[in-house]
């Protein structure tokens, strides 16, 4: 090496460099992030639950629509959007206020939402329906609506290639993986792997997805480039929701349970990305669903499906912060705001 130069290593691709602690979007007002709210839709109850994070304590509850699924973030982060299944609504959400900003919006069978990674359509993963439509962003206009053949079914949570070019569906019921082009707007292929796939995630280094089998009580590494899967980590009961750390080192892994086959929830399972084998096991009694990371990583927030509460979980420590009481039901947790350039939808997936 000559005399005077240095040489540098790029840092390792990452899909959530834009996640880490502290990276606002500049379209978030510092009062929203000064002062940042937890969203509980209680599906049993047709409410919604607004909790201070400051406070563990509920300083809202009102009605939105038949059946709240899921709160998603608008892709600029403005709004928040519930997905008021049955009743075939969105109700947007002022994130000034936690308060229901306007009249629900007309939209078939919001199960979920999310968005394409260049903001140009909103996705509503229809799962009564069997189909995904797409919508403008702002108006929810149809542009497409895409069947879903049978026997797949039950599709319902979804993640974007690391260029946005495909997406990975879970269809829940038929078990299995189905991928989309986002281009095109049309399922090109589909992979069976048993059980019954939930939340699914694409890895920090974007090479592959990681879904979660509530079934096969853990979790399958997906190649969405190949449609094969090169892997299964076993984590717990009921295995749900996927959540990558703030540092985006583990994934955590809600193990909700099922009560109809007698299994109960086993906390939080902590994979590490790196050698994908389980690093930690965080047990606490109930039925840990869907949720969030909290801004600064040291927490993780997740709604009780089967007990009516919230838990709060100590992310360096493992430990059970609080329990927070809500209505029947909690399902689709969103704390908002969080670091991130956009918004793809679900319960606040970021990017």
């Amino acid at each position: 090496m000559t005399q005077g130069t240095t040489t540098t290593t790029a840092a390792p691709f990452n899909v959530y460099a834009h996640d880490m602690a502290g990276d606002w979007s500049p379209n978030l007002s510092p009062s929203i992030i000064a002062h940042p709210l937890v969203y509980v839709p209680d599906s049993d109850s047709n409410t919604v639950d607004v909790i201070d994070p400051a406070t563990f304590k509920v300083i809202h509850h009102y009605v939105t629509g038949s059946n709240p699924q899921h709160i998603a973030p608008s892709y600029d982060l403005s709004t928040l959007y519930v997905d008021n299944d049955e009743s075939n609504s969105l109700t947007p959400i002022n994130p000034a206020t936690g308060l229901p900003s306007g009249p629900n919006i007309p939209v078939a069978d919001p199960y979920n939402l999310y968005f394409t990674l260049d903001g140009s359509m909103a996705i509503v993963v229809c799962e009564s329906l069997r189909r995904l439509d797409f919508r403008n962003p702002k108006t929810f206009a149809l542009i497409k609506s895409v069947p879903v053949p049978l026997p797949i079914d039950g599709i319902d949570h979804m993640d974007f290639s690391a260029d946005g070019s495909y997406a990975l569906l879970s269809a829940e019921y038929s078990g299995d993986i189905v991928k989309v082009d986002i281009k095109d707007m049309t399922i090109v292929s589909s992979l069976h792997v048993g059980g019954s796939p939930v939340d699914v995630k694409l890895a920090p280094d974007g090479k592959v997805f990681y879904v979660a089998n509530q079934i096969l009580n853990g979790v399958s590494i997906i190649d969405g480039d190949t449609m094969t899967q090169v892997g299964f980590i076993p984590t717990g009961y009921g295995a749900h929701g996927l959540y990558p750390s703030r540092d985006a080192k583990y994934l955590y892994v809600s193990n909700r349970g099922d009560p109809t086959r007698n299994w109960p929830g086993q906390g939080v399972s902590v994979i590490s990305f790196a050698t994908n084998k389980v690093v930690a096991h965080w047990m606490f009694s109930g039925s840990p669903d869907m949720g969030g990371v909290s801004p600064d990583g040291s927490q993780l927030w997740l709604s009780g499906r089967y007990n009516a509460e919230v838990y709060v979980i100590d992310t360096l420590t493992g430990q059970l912060l609080a329990r927070i009481p809500t209505g029947p039901g909690p399902h689709g947790l969103d704390y908002f705001p969080q670091p991130g350039r956009f918004s793809i939808g679900h319960t606040g997936n970021y990017r």
